[in-house]
């Protein structure tokens, strides 16, 4: 073997001795200390208008657990069927506004003002929080950080138009990430144990 072909040699064992090192602490790096999960489902950051006051943000969704659930106030169905199984599923579980929130989000900002949205959650029960874009691009942007779907059904220009959007409920665990949804009309007892691991968790 001449000087050259030794020296190549060392070099690509130098150089796969690198690799094998770097790609070891990569490894350790991530087990010890892993990527941060987004807040939500997608990591887009938005900004509401609260009905507890003030504006309601991604970094927000730290600090308690969270059942979200996006909708409108002029549902005929869907919405208010989930908010009232909401509010038993935490009652149910003998949880307190401190143990669990249940937030609503406002698909239908054209419609929907703060003072409406706050008389309608509140129906329900008190402690729920109403959020509510100041304009379509806020609420684009709530939607886009949960992988919210909606849109406007009817003819232009009717004031009575209603709303296709998901009917899914987000859990959200105390460090504002994603751990599952429910299904609309979901099987009671699913929904239960779902939200009693997360707030468990």
């Amino acid at each position: 073997m001449t000087t050259t072909q030794k020296s190549i040699r060392n070099f690509r064992i130098v150089l796969w001795t690198l690799v094998a090192l770097v790609a070891i602490g990569a490894t350790a790096l991530y087990l010890f200390r892993p990527p941060a999960r987004p807040l939500g489902v997608t990591g887009q950051e938005f900004a509401l208008n609260s009905t507890k006051g003030g504006a309601f943000t991604q970094d927000d969704l730290r600090g308690v657990p969270s059942l979200i659930f996006f909708g409108y106030t002029f549902c005929p169905d869907v919405c208010p069927t989930t908010l009232a199984e909401t509010t038993v599923l935490r009652s149910q579980l003998g949880l307190t506004e401190d143990e669990l929130r249940i937030i609503f989000v406002s698909v239908d900002p054209e419609r929907d003002t703060l003072d409406k949205v706050r008389e309608y959650v509140e129906g329900f029960d008190p402690s729920i929080i109403g959020l509510v874009g100041h304009d379509l691009e806020q609420t684009e942007n709530a939607k886009a950080a949960f992988g919210v779907f909606s849109e406007k059904v009817g003819e232009p220009g009717d004031p009575y138009y209603l709303v296709n959007h998901t009917a899914l409920t987000f859990l959200i665990d105390d460090d504002g990430s994603f751990q599952g949804t429910i299904a609309y009309e979901e099987a009671q007892e699913t929904a239960l144990a779902k939200v009693k691991r997360l707030v468990e968790g």
